[in-house]
């Protein structure tokens, strides 16, 4: 099995100027070695994940990485700056840049090497031991663990002995306790998006500022290699909880009733020490609150929390990322039986009393019917997980009964957003009783359940659920009556909030207003579909084209994206423009938005309709006017292009040498739109 890294894969003299430069340097590094196969794939997931959250930790280190389906074997590639650069870390840019590379079904043993490393960061033996490194295999048999062998043996080497080797430390038992007062016991649980590295190096460092505050602390680590559970016992016996992670922590149940502390995994790396105190503090003020709402705090590192607007849109799209699946499957699967039988296909006798293995309508029928049965659940599932988002999973039976009710009472997506707002809210509030020691163990099971969907039922069916049918109405007559210069003003208006932030809050807003259209589709709101996966596709397309034919208006690193910008944006991926914004946002962001509007526009004018909610060039046999619906797209896109090409044209000052970093795109939903 080949090594984790080896010599060829450490640049000593990383000269690349910003963070992106330097995770291309190293990965050509790998793509070398014939740990990468595409080299602009790989990079893609590396900023993919960057985008996620920065890689920067204090200490000067930077560490990008990714689990990418283009890595051939679990890889690390060092790199030492002397200028540093700037991974996003409070403290200032970092020296020593780690690129961990790990196959998408990574094998866990290399995995598990991979997290002993991140350990390792948390090491100050190690990282000076690789600052005053001299020789490229010397750093990384250090990095192996090894005694690193010196280029030429001599006494003044400085090479490490195999005893000096600094020791990769594991998570710790938990100290034995002092018979006259017990020490304090924590439990944590650490995770982060790919479980390599801040998940491993935020339990070491809550570990190491346990043992120096004179705690028991227990570290769960959730983590790529898969993760062991705490032993009940030991979670029991706890006296506090602390939540460092970044994806929501598996069976957190376990751990309800006890003083939690509840922060993103930067913290868990950074402050480690504060939140030991932050938790001892609210046992000592007897807090026993479960733990806290939400599946896990995205964007939080402990800080003051999110204004309500911000949180809000969060709980909304917890919903629709978990509703778009339905979607996706239910209206491919009924455009598909509308391809095959024809439209009358819906009027077809239940396939479980009629069937013909032979017959194409029989077949079509089938389609028809599944997807329609998927499209039912859209609404409980829509509201069901946005109570999820508010309350953890409580809130998932009143939402689903409510979104259940929304259907009843024929209020639709409306009513489905209504409902699980109302059942995350009341869950929140049924949590914020105290109540006896006794009842803690049957509350999640029995009574937050039952207390809540009662009162969610009853809101829904006599309080709020026919005013929101009745605004549901309305809303699918308007979009029924779409016609003219009404729906091209519409075309236009999404295509401008597709293309404005290219992936942020006002992105997701137009997205999700169309996918909620399918709910209860009409001609209107299949047209609003196609319209904004049409003005979605354009601005990557354009940026592409760009790059084509005036490749000299662009950096070396902006024509290499643009090259993967063909593929983003013909599958309906519009953060393929991101990097390109963040370079010249004056000129690419106008330019994006005038060719946005002009392709809603036409769409809308053209009458072209989409059931499917993603899949951009790859669905148009399943567009209504697919050929009229193509030229919409050419027409955007030209525009664009056009506009980018005059403005950049007109600059006085070069081309940057390399694309500014990418900003943070809002995250929630598991399609990129």
């Amino acid at each position: 099995m080949s090594e984790l890294i080896t010599a060829e894969l450490v640049d000593l003299d990383l000269s690349a100027g910003t963070k992106e430069a330097a995770a291309r340097s190293l990965a050509e590094r790998m793509a070398a070695a014939g740990r990468v196969t595409d080299l602009d794939g790989f990079l893609a997931d590396v900023a993919a994940r960057e985008a996620q959250m920065p890689t920067g930790l204090d200490g000067g280190i930077g560490i990008p990485h990714c689990r990418s389906e283009h890595v051939t074997a679990p890889t690390l590639a060092f790199g030492r700056s002397a200028a540093g650069i700037d991974f996003g870390a409070a403290d200032g840019p970092a020296d020593l840049i780690f690129l961990i590379a790990a196959p998408a079904g990574g094998d866990a043993d290399h995995l598990t090497i991979l997290s002993s490393l991140a350990r390792h960061l948390m090491d100050e033996e190690f990282t000076g031991a690789l600052r005053a490194a001299d020789d490229p295999r010397a750093a990384a048999a250090l990095i192996r663990g090894e005694a690193p062998e010196a280029p030429e043996p001599s006494e003044a080497s400085g090479a490490p002995e195999p005893s000096e080797a600094p020791h990769v430390p594991d998570v710790p038992e938990a100290p034995e306790p002092n018979e006259a007062a017990p020490p304090f016991r924590i439990v944590a649980v650490t995770s982060c998006p790919t479980g390599i590295a801040h998940t491993y190096m935020a339990a070491e460092a809550l570990a190491k500022a346990g043992r120096d505050a004179g705690v028991e602390l227990v570290v769960e680590t959730q983590g790529s290699a898969g993760f062991k559970r705490l032993d009940p016992e030991v979670v029991s016996a706890a006296d506090g909880v602390i939540f460092a992670h970044d994806v929501e922590v598996r069976d957190k149940a376990r751990f309800a009733g006890k003083p939690t502390v509840d922060v993103g995994v930067k913290a868990g790396v950074n402050r480690p020490a504060e939140l030991i105190a932050e938790v001892r503090e609210k046992a000592a003020r007897g807090d026993t609150s479960a733990p806290a709402a939400g599946p896990a705090p995205m964007d939080r590192d402990g800080a003051a929390g999110d204004g309500f607007g911000t949180r809000l849109r969060k709980w909304l799209m917890t919903g629709v990322s978990y509703m778009v699946p339905f979607v996706a499957a239910g209206g491919l699967l009924i455009a598909l039986a509308f391809a095959v039988g024809g439209y009358g296909i819906n009027k077809a006798p239940s396939v479980a009393e009629h069937f013909v293995w032979s017959e194409s309508a029989s077949w079509a029928a089938l389609l028809f019917q599944v997807g329609s049965v998927a499209f039912g659940f859209l609404v409980p599932v829509l509201a069901g997980f946005i109570a999820y988002g508010m309350a953890d999973r409580p809130g998932l039976v009143p939402g689903f009964v409510g979104g259940a009710i929304a259907l009843t009472v024929n209020a639709g997506f409306l009513g489905g957003l209504i409902a699980g707002l109302i059942a995350g809210a009341v869950v929140m509030a049924v949590q914020r009783v105290e109540v006896p020691p006794a009842l803690r163990g049957i509350m999640p099971v029995v009574v937050i359940p039952l207390v809540s969907s009662a009162l969610v039922g009853f809101l829904m069916f006599l309080v709020v659920g026919k005013p929101i049918a009745q605004l549901q109405k309305a809303l699918t007559d308007w979009l029924s009556g779409l016609s003219g210069a009404n729906a091209v003003i519409l075309g236009v208006i999404l295509g401008l909030m597709m293309t404005f932030d290219l992936g942020g809050p006002l992105n997701k807003v137009a997205y999700a207003f169309a996918v909620g259209g399918l709910a209860n589709p009409n001609e209107g709101s299949l047209k609003v579909m196609a319209a904004v996966m049409a003005a979605g596709m354009v601005p990557p397309l354009a940026m592409a084209l760009a790059t084509t034919v005036r490749g000299r208006l662009f950096s070396k690193t902006e024509r290499e994206n643009g090259k993967a910008a063909w593929v983003l944006g013909a599958s309906f991926i519009t953060e393929g423009a991101i990097p390109f914004a963040a370079a010249d946002p004056l000129r690419v962001i106008p330019s994006a938005m005038a060719g946005g509007a002009v392709t809603g526009a036409l769409s809308m004018a053209f009458g072209c309709t989409l059931r499917a909610p993603h899949g951009g060039v790859f669905v148009v046999p399943l567009i209504g006017q697919p050929l009229l619906y193509l030229v919409a797209v050419l027409a955007g896109t030209a525009v664009t292009t056009a506009l980018v090409v005059l403005l950049k044209g007109l600059r006085k000052t070069p081309a940057p040498a390399a694309t500014a970093p990418e900003p943070a795109v809002a995250e929630g939903t598991p399609v990129a739109v």
